[in-house]
């Protein structure tokens, strides 16, 4: 008899016995296809010597597998509902600590450097809760953790938009703001026929593979992605005219803005869609004398 979590059968049979009922404001689908989830593992990568951070384990479908093939995995779970669950579920593996924590609130730093202290190769490996994906992200990027990536399910609009070269309709700040720390590559396509409850989209997979150095170095960081959420503010906009309307005292600085356009080789009638990240990064450079504060 297949003992995984993840298969419809059980699945059902665990929400019963614990009377468990879904949040939809917590995002929760839960993977019933250990296939997909040992697919999922195998572009982690994992070792037997490396360590998995995961992030809203649910009923431990995917904690279970990450177990089989890590020393240690570390889950956060906002619900409390599910500890006892996991408690239940997990029991056969001794390599689990699940925090019963926001990882959105977390110290994750501090959490990695007391769980993983003798263990080198890291990694996130998570079904992340669809509704504050970008979030949870952008923290693990910015807080500068020390993991060699992040293999994560989401929804595959967001996966596409992650993933996405200048001059395509997915582009945006956030295919910058993820690409300048990570390489980004939609690895799968998962449909919605394989969670309970069904989600209404279909989920991607990506991997984003952690850069040694930035993808491009700027003066400024902040005022970089400020420069580049400005510039698709309205995308049907030129990149001087979101840059004119939206920087902070852009209207009275138009003449900077242009003269920072040429500085960096920028057509001003050019949309901000058609800029790589070399190209964001010297107009960014240009304009910081103009708006520095």
């Amino acid at each position: 008899m297949n003992k995984d979590i993840a298969t419809p059968i059980r699945t059902k049979a665990i929400l019963e016995k614990h009377g468990f009922s879904f949040k939809k404001s917590l995002g929760q689908n839960f993977l019933i296809d250990t296939n997909i989830l040992n697919r999922i593992v195998d572009h982690a990568e994992l070792t037997p010597e490396s360590g998995a951070i995961e992030i809203g384990p649910g009923i431990g479908a995917l904690t279970e597998q990450l177990a089989k093939r890590s020393e240690k995995v570390l889950a956060f779970e906002i619900d409390q509902r599910l500890l006892p669950i996991l408690a239940d579920t997990l029991a056969p593996y001794s390599n689990v600590k699940i925090i019963n924590e926001d990882v959105l609130k977390a110290d994750i730093i501090a959490a990695i450097q007391q769980e993983f202290a003798n263990i080198d190769d890291l990694m996130v490996v998570a079904n992340l809760p669809y509704y504050v994906t970008t979030p949870i992200i952008m923290k693990l990027l910015e807080d500068q953790l020390p993991i060699r990536g992040i293999v994560c399910m989401l929804q595959k609009e967001v996966a596409e938009r992650i993933s996405a070269s200048p001059g395509t309709k997915s582009y945006g700040s956030l295919s910058i703001a993820i690409q300048y720390y990570t390489k980004a590559e939609t690895v799968m396509i998962v449909p919605k026929s394989v969670f309970i409850p069904q989600p209404n989209v279909d989920s991607a997979v990506i991997r984003l593979t952690k850069l040694d150095q930035p993808a491009v170095k700027v003066q400024d960081e902040d005022f970089f992605f400020t420069v580049t959420r400005a510039s698709f503010a309205q995308r049907r906009k030129t990149i001087l005219n979101n840059l004119t309307s939206q920087l902070e005292k852009g209207k009275e600085r138009k003449e900077f803005i242009v003269q920072a356009l040429n500085q960096a080789g920028i057509e001003p009638t050019r949309r901000g869609e058609t800029l790589g990240l070399e190209e964001f990064a010297r107009l960014a450079d240009a304009l910081l004398p103009h708006f520095r504060s």
